[in-house]
């Protein structure tokens, strides 16, 4: 596991305090994530132990980040583990995150089969795969970021799946997720994944491509990919959580 997803994943474990009698909650979301969301905290029934976390019922939006990229592309790869990832743990109630593997992938119809042929070779074209199937199962983006982080931070992206799982989603059913990537099902969802790449407007030119809030430019992506934290901050137009206020926690970035 890489040092920056465990610099955010301690510091998501540094805002939990465990109940009184050390007993754990019961609930389906790993101990670092616990105090990473208010939604998370209701349901491991850790709200009085998370005191930085409290329901913000403000009418403003979440910013939305939305990441097109390769599973092997090392840029790709940097943003999601040094930048995306973290600033989402630390920011979660007031952001958004898309994740949408396919990148400069190309495909064909053959006999009524998509069939992919990916820029950094077959390696990519299952990794891609495996973490479209593996979104698609685990439906919320809490249960399954911190599982494609943890495969992304790693060597090699596909064998991390199975470890991974064990750590951030124990409760995930790896049989069904490898049926996805070897049948029809993971077919159709890539398929659909170069359908969402070949709508971006503008065309998208390059990896990693980064959308925030709709848009596209030069402009965001740069500030993006060198300060996201700091960006996430400064467009949320709400009552700014505790995180954005606390100059050190942009720190755990740097």
């Amino acid at each position: 596991m890489g040092r920056w997803l465990l610099a955010a994943l301690a510091l998501a474990v540094a805002l939990c305090v465990v109940s009184g009698d050390g007993s754990l909650p019961a609930c389906n979301y790993p101990p670092m994530l616990w105090c990473s969301s208010w939604k998370i905290a209701v349901a491991c029934q850790v709200e009085k132990q998370c005191p930085n976390l409290y329901r913000r019922l403000s009418a403003a939006s979440p910013v939305s980040v939305s990441l097109y990229y390769e599973s092997l592309c090392p840029a790709c790869r940097g943003f999601l583990v040094t930048q995306l990832f973290p600033t989402w743990v630390m920011l979660y109630d007031i952001m958004n995150v898309t994740l949408v593997p396919y990148g400069n992938t190309q495909e064909k119809n053959v006999s009524g089969q998509w069939k992919f042929e990916c820029q950094h070779g077959a390696a990519e074209c299952l990794g891609n795969m495996v973490e479209t199937c593996l979104m698609y199962h685990l439906k919320d983006v809490e249960q399954y970021f911190p599982v494609i982080a943890c495969m992304e931070s790693g060597t090699a992206v596909s064998d991390n799946l199975e470890p991974c799982l064990q750590v951030f989603a124990s409760t995930a059913q790896l049989a069904e997720i490898k049926a996805c990537v070897t049948g029809d099902l993971g077919n159709k969802l890539m398929h659909r994944n170069a359908q969402l790449t070949d709508a971006l407007v503008p065309p998208h030119n390059y990896v990693p491509w980064i959308v925030v809030n709709g848009k596209h430019t030069d402009a965001l992506q740069a500030r993006a990919q060198s300060a996201l934290f700091r960006m996430v901050c400064e467009m949320y137009t709400g009552e700014k959580p505790d995180a954005c206020k606390d100059g050190g926690a942009e720190s755990q970035l740097l």
